[in-house]
């Protein structure tokens, strides 16, 4: 898990679990299992009715990863564009056998980089490898972010069903009217459950869904990064050109030197 997470997530629970420590010496009251089964429960059930059970399943299993720091970083940019530069000298140097044995274990271990270089090596012009790469990218994108669309619809509905609980516990409140001593469990499930579905929704489900679509957005930004050195590649153009071409992509800060490098 990256420290600022962890510090953001801690930092909140303490300033929440504090926030009722100092309006009540009774935390139990705040947990009561029928108002967290109603709308946990109903949140999920009304989820997969709403979309293919493979894709919910995905979605919960990704939420996890929110925890942990994201592998396309400010620095893996500028790494990405040294990375094109050095193919550009490898071109020159040896050809396109030469961008294959060096770029062997890169098309392990990322797919998208695996096949824009084999594009490349294919023969592919550079408009050909902009337009097959941009397609990949953008189907890509649009695949991965169902992911938060269905956090997101989770968000909207765990409100919803806290709602719902609210009316129960209203039902069974009235139902008891006769018998005092019943009317507490009722009133306690009308208040515990909209608060359990405001919480579900904007202290998880919301958040982590926003995440998750910043991440796929980040991860676009760099494939299109990619995919313009390796269109660059297929044209030919010079190091230097590649150089300045990508950097036009990036923050003035993150931009890469081939002087600077050849000055260490």
């Amino acid at each position: 898990m990256s420290l600022p997470t962890l510090l953001g997530v801690l930092f909140s629970i303490v300033l929440f679990v504090g926030s009722i420590l100092l309006s009540t010496n009774k935390v139990t009251v705040f947990l009561d299992l029928p108002s967290f089964v109603m709308v946990v429960g109903g949140t999920l059930a009304a989820t997969f009715v709403s979309y293919e059970a493979r894709y919910v399943l995905l979605a919960l299993r990704r939420m996890q990863s929110i925890l942990f720091v994201s592998k396309v970083n400010r620095a893996i940019l500028t790494h990405e564009v040294g990375r094109v530069i050095r193919w550009g000298y490898i071109i020159q140097k040896s050809g396109m056998p030469g961008l294959e044995a060096d770029a062997n274990k890169v098309r392990r271990d990322d797919r998208f980089v695996g096949f824009g270089i084999d594009l490349v090596i294919s023969g592919y012009t550079g408009q050909e490898v902009r337009e097959i790469l941009s397609t990949t990218i953008e189907t890509t994108f649009t695949r991965n972010v169902v992911i938060a669309d269905i956090l997101r619809n989770m968000g909207g509905t765990a409100p919803a069903f806290g709602m719902i609980g609210t009316l129960v516990g209203l039902v069974i409140m009235l139902d008891n009217m006769a018998d005092p001593s019943k009317l507490g469990p009722g009133m306690a499930v009308a208040l515990i459950t909209t608060l359990y579905g405001i919480l579900f929704a904007r202290f998880l489900l919301l958040p982590a869904a926003a995440k998750l679509q910043q991440r796929e957005e980040i991860l676009r930004f760099r494939n299109y990064l990619v995919a313009e050195g390796l269109a660059l590649l297929a044209e030919r153009k010079s190091p230097r050109y590649i150089q300045d071409r990508m950097n036009a992509f990036l923050d003035p800060a993150l931009h890469f030197s081939i002087d600077r490098v050849r000055q260490k």
